[in-house]
């Protein structure tokens, strides 16, 4: 019954925890963190540095086929380090993706994970506290845990990071904010959001560099503190308003954060440079500590590119379950277990969670995700993966099975082999009807254990807006917004 699910909020945090040592049924329980456990000692567990940006496409770095611009910092990390070509976010908006990430679980097995994404800070959802995390895993395990920048996971007083296994906080709690003046939004009714643990922030500054440098120092203050860190860094870039660096001035002129009237490729690629200079920053700071032999520096988005990205060769973006919009750049480095590589093993967002777990020693948690540490170390071959999607925006759904891709929106179906068509513009379904028939099923079957959409959660998003996709069918009229 779906009232025993943990996402019932009925669970403690003892009974989860139980339960996610346990055989629990479909779920890959991360065995190698107990394994890891028994034969690292303590002075071996690596630190972990957590980067993500917000809304990079697949080739917004050079690394991945970005020319109009250069992300040196990246480039070389993903040298010295393992590139994967087919790495997914859970979701293709943010909150849904990083409940995904903290959860190590299917978005929608929780409440919250049906926010596509948390509208605002008056919304009722959020992260429970009370369920199991990975930074609360990790600081139980004793990490330091930090989180720099975004949080997107709900608002105080029901939610917040320091709730959810976060020792400090600094950052935005909502979805974005100006780069300048650090509003949510703009006009008389506009909040600063920006935070330090629970106070709110006036702080100057271009708010990319801020979080840089506030990532430095959590990193400087591993000389003063024995344990290893846990670092989230989340950025809010490159994520609309478009400000680069000088664009102070542009913050009071702006009459929407979306800025539907501005931006352009140019300050696109100022947004993204001005990020990839501050992991510079931040990956100095590790040598300088004398770190970076031992500490697993990861580098990825929370879902595909938007106005102004590149997604070549794919089509799609945000919001859209196309690859571009499911599709991100994915970097792993660490010295003294990783050899640098190019890697097809496919991956997705809620695998961070066993493998940052596994890595650290510490104890598992029940996850729908793999650990990827043996898979690009060569312990193992590379996996074969069933990924499923859905997004409820002109109903949505996709499951990825080997090569081959299941994708409908409003009632089209179509079948791609993702190894000859990445661009997925040749739809196989009537020539391959059986297959078709084969994953439609299994994604109806996976469905079925998820919580459902429901009406409220769809007019929240629709807005009484009429939506197409971009196979050119119309949508039919949204029913209007009840809130």
């Amino acid at each position: 019954m779906r009232d025993e699910h943990p996402h019932s909020g009925r669970w403690s945090r003892r009974d989860w925890l139980e339960h996610s040592l346990g055989a629990a049924a479909g779920l890959s329980l991360g065995t190698g963190a107990a394994q890891a456990a028994e034969k690292q000692p303590a002075g071996a567990r690596p630190n972990i540095v957590f980067i993500m940006a917000d809304d990079l496409g697949w080739g917004d770095l050079g690394c991945y086929g970005q020319t109009d611009f250069s992300t040196p910092v990246l480039d070389r990390l993903a040298a010295q380090g393992q590139r994967l070509t087919q790495a997914y976010a859970n979701s293709p908006v943010c909150s849904a993706t990083r409940t995904a990430l903290i959860t190590g679980r299917y978005q929608y097995r929780l409440r919250v994970g049906l926010e596509e994404p948390i509208p605002s800070r008056d919304s009722p959802h959020g992260l429970p506290p009370e369920h199991p995390t990975l930074p609360g895993q990790l600081g139980a395990a004793g990490y330091r845990t930090a989180l720099v920048g975004k949080w997107h996971l709900g608002h105080p007083p029901a939610f917040g990071p320091l709730k959810s296994g976060y020792e400090s906080f600094y950052g935005n709690l909502g979805g974005g904010i100006d780069y300048f003046n650090h509003k949510d939004s703009t006009g008389p009714k506009a909040q600063v959001d920006f935070w330090d643990g629970e106070r709110l922030l006036d702080t100057q500054g271009y708010y990319t560099d801020l979080l840089s440098s506030r990532a430095v120092e959590v990193i400087e203050a591993c000389k003063s503190d024995p344990r290893p860190l846990f670092l989230s860094l989340h950025y809010t870039a490159p994520h609309w308003p478009w400000e680069g660096p000088e664009d102070a001035a542009l913050a009071s002129r702006l009459k929407s954060l979306l800025h539907h009237d501005g931006g352009s490729l140019e300050t696109y690629g100022r947004m993204v440079q001005a990020m990839d200079r501050g992991i510079g920053r931040v990956l100095q700071a590790l040598r300088e500590q004398g770190l970076e032999d031992n500490t697993l520096v990861v580098f990825t988005s929370d879902n595909g590119g938007e106005r102004f990205s590149r997604t070549w060769p794919f089509s799609g973006q945000k919001t859209e379950l196309l690859e571009g919009g499911i599709r991100v750049p994915l970097i792993l480095r660490w010295p003294a277990q990783l050899q640098p590589g190019v890697s097809e093993q496919p991956a997705i967002s809620m695998d961070f969670l066993p493998t940052f777990l596994a890595a650290a020693g510490a104890p598992a948690l029940a996850s729908d995700g793999i650990d990827l540490l043996p898979l690009l170390q060569g312990r193992q071959p590379l996996q074969a993966r069933r990924l499923f999607w859905r997004y409820k925006a002109q109903g949505q759904r996709a499951l990825r099975e080997g090569s081959m891709k299941y994708l409908r929106i409003r009632q089209h179906e179509f079948l791609f082999d993702l190894s000859r068509d990445p661009r997925e513009r040749a739809n196989l379904a009537a020539a391959q009807p059986e297959r078709l028939a084969a994953m439609r099923t299994q994604w109806e079957q996976w469905n079925a254990e998820m919580l459902p959409i429901t009406p409220e959660v769809y007019t929240h998003w629709v807005r009484g807006e009429r939506q197409a996709d971009r196979y050119g069918v119309d949508a039919p009229e949204a029913p209007a917004r009840k809130d």
